[in-house]
């Protein structure tokens, strides 16, 4: 025996297509309604207004700290990268000084002697050099190769010469070589600037009691006939910045001497 459905009032809904059609979207929208309950709670915890304020202030302090450490940085290594620049001219110039001092040959003392030169410290002229040179020695500092025919033995001058750039601070240092000693005209001089914004170079020899800041060994009656002891430079350096710097220093002790200046004659007799 089949029962057909009834509802409250008693009646066959079986047999109704609307009143069927009501329960099904009364179901759907209590399902839809349970289902979608959990977002709304979800979205009860989000991020208030206040706290992305406090956020966003929070990350620019941290780019403001970032932003001035970066900086600081870029500032310390370009005033490092400055000191290392304007120190390598000063070292490589103390080590020209320095290796052509020690390797000074003896004086000529106004004679012909083979492998010597002369000795000047002063205000000297000395030929082809136009400006004039605080030092001129022959040293043997000269680099021997296969396209240079010349000995090892070389005129060297330091001088003071103003820089093309009108502008610049102080005069440029320059060591002036010669190694064709041997030409009956005007030597071909090379020139190697050294350092700029020089203020002035000065030399001093210690004959053994006292600093003679003038030497000259080319006349056979000078006093100095002889090399001196040591050989003391001071190079003061122009500029804003380098007006009360206090000077480079370099003392060069002179280990070549001659011990006579005489020539001996060997005599026979009884």
């Amino acid at each position: 025996m089949k029962i057909k459905p009834t509802n409250r009032g008693g009646c066959d809904t079986s047999s109704q297509p609307g009143i069927r059609s009501a329960l099904a979207a009364h179901s759907w929208r209590r399902s839809v309604a349970a289902t979608s309950a959990p977002g709304r709670r979800r979205h009860a915890f989000a991020f208030t207004l206040i706290e992305m304020v406090l956020a966003i202030g929070v990350a620019a302090i941290v780019l403001v700290i970032v932003n001035a450490v970066l900086f600081a940085s870029m500032r310390l290594r370009d005033a490092t990268a400055d000191a290392v620049d304007a120190a390598t001219p000063v070292d490589q110039t103390v080590t020209f000084l320095r290796r052509d001092l020690q390797c000074v040959v003896t004086p000529t003392n106004g004679t012909s002697k083979v492998l010597s030169g002369d000795f000047k410290v002063g205000n000297v002229t000395s030929p082809g050099v136009p400006e004039p040179a605080a030092i001129e020695m022959f040293t043997a500092t000269g680099a021997l190769s296969a396209s240079a025919p010349w000995a090892d033995i070389q005129r060297v001058t330091y001088e003071l010469r103003q820089p093309t750039d009108h502008n610049a601070a102080g005069r440029n240092l320059v060591r002036s070589v010669v190694r064709n000693l041997l030409t009956l005209t005007t030597p071909e001089v090379e020139d190697q600037i050294l350092m700029s914004g020089v203020e002035s170079i000065k030399f001093a020899c210690f004959d053994g009691s006292q600093w003679q800041d003038a030497w000259d060994t080319t006349s056979p009656t000078t006093v100095y006939t002889n090399l001196p002891l040591a050989v003391r430079v001071e190079i003061q350096m122009s500029g804003k910045g380098n007006a009360t710097a206090e000077p480079i220093q370099l003392v060069v002790p002179i280990d070549a001497q001659s011990r006579t200046n005489m020539v001996l004659t060997a005599s026979t007799g009884n």
